[in-house]
């Protein structure tokens, strides 16, 4: 069969696994899916798939089975009965959770003689099958490259590494930069929007300013990975400054300053530790170092 239209398996038909069952229908592919409640699976069958009656029928059915369930629990719950079904194919899993538990997963696969590849999904199930979402992976990078190009049905697949804890590690700390970006757009949205400024004005001036920190970020990160922060843009006594100018004008209108106290608490950790005249990416010493490990 075209490797581009080779059969895949589908476990879990929550709205993501749904998803990525119809991406892969999408791209012509032969989709055999299957769920603990059948009833989930009854769009898909409408637009092509096949529904298995077992877990163990479901993975018989391809050389590949992708997993995507609620966490490893029920992941576990699921493929431990049918583990003998799984040896000598390949298993994809989506499910999200922790670097330790795709370490777990990848032992287990291994001593079943499955394949393993880990996986985080950079979307949400309706940006699944567009080409510029990123699919992360990590485990062995032979098994990423014979199934690249079905992975590549679900969104643009990027191999982290062969360490399968790679995946989930960079998917909760992405996933960090995310609610932090999002919440401090937030709190710029309500400050603003006590004058009466709707979001909808500010948030194009917003995006156009998170182009200018990414290109703080492309400075930055030579720096964080020589361990040397030269002051020569803005220093964290600087940033110290400004930041009270921002948690003056939100006290004086009334916004909650939770997020800009945090950060300036760490900035202010920073400068105890000697960094004042660094640049701010030598808050990220302080962020290494626990409160119990001083």
């Amino acid at each position: 069969m075209n490797a581009d239209r080779r059969a895949v398996t589908v476990v879990g038909l929550g709205s993501m696994g749904s998803a990525l069952a119809a991406a892969l229908l999408d791209r012509g592919h032969p989709t055999t899916v299957w769920n603990r409640s059948p009833h989930k699976a009854q769009p898909l069958v409408d637009r092509g798939a096949r529904l298995a009656a077992t877990a163990e029928e479901a993975i018989a059915a391809s050389p590949l089975t992708i997993a995507c369930v609620l966490d490893y629990q029920a992941l576990h719950t699921v493929l431990a009965p049918v583990a003998d079904a799984l040896a000598g194919k390949t298993l994809v899993n989506l499910t999200s959770g922790s670097p330790e538990q795709a370490h777990e997963a990848v032992a287990w696969a291994q001593s079943h003689g499955v394949d393993y590849l880990d996986g985080a999904i950079m979307t949400t199930p309706p940006g699944v099958g567009t080409p510029e979402m990123m699919f992360l992976y990590s485990g062995s990078y032979a098994v990423f490259e014979a199934h690249r190009p079905i992975l590549a049905a679900l969104g643009d697949p990027l191999h982290l590494g062969t360490d399968a804890g790679l995946a989930s590690l960079y998917d909760a700390a992405l996933l960090g930069l995310m609610w932090s970006t999002m919440t401090g757009w937030l709190h710029g949205t309500a400050l603003v929007g006590a004058e009466k400024t709707p979001a909808t004005a500010f948030t194009p001036i917003a995006i156009r300013w998170l182009t200018a920190v990414t290109g703080f970020l492309t400075t930055y990160a030579p720096q964080v990975d020589a361990g040397r922060y030269p002051g020569d843009d803005a220093t964290v006594d600087v940033q110290i400054a400004a930041i009270d100018h921002l948690i003056h004008a939100a006290v004086s209108r009334g916004i909650d300053n939770t997020l800009p106290e945090l950060l300036k608490a760490a900035m202010v950790r920073a400068k105890a530790a000697g960094h004042g005249s660094d640049s701010y990416a030598s808050v990220i010493e302080v962020l290494r170092t626990r409160e119990g490990d001083k």
